[in-house]
């Protein structure tokens, strides 16, 4: 059984027991979320939202923020002397999915 799930504008592929890496929300370590916002559910019997399956939602727990392995930017102009560095780490949210209602 899963679920295709929006979250912050983007779908995500929940399960059950499974962990799920999205964008960082602002909710706190242990905290307890739902998303109501459920696309499709899959499995023995499938359903598919019109945007969205009523009734369904999938609950899960926040378990840690992490950060995304690091992009560097490099910006140069040949024969010009310029020359800029610049490195990013994307944070994310890693969610414990704990129940699929609805299914």
């Amino acid at each position: 059984m899963y679920a295709i799930v929006e979250i912050n504008g983007k779908q995500y592929r929940a399960e059950q027991g499974k962990e799920l890496v999205i964008d960082r929300c602002s909710a706190a370590s242990g905290e307890s979320l739902v998303f109501e916002k459920v696309v499709f559910l899959g499995g023995e019997k499938t359903e598919v939202g019109t945007p969205y399956v009523a009734g369904a939602a999938v609950k899960a727990t926040v378990k840690e923020e992490i950060k995304g392995d690091k992009v560097v930017v490099f910006k140069y102009m040949p024969k010009k002397g310029y020359r800029r560095t610049r490195g990013h780490r994307q944070p994310y949210t890693v969610l414990t999915v704990n129940e699929i209602v609805g299914a």
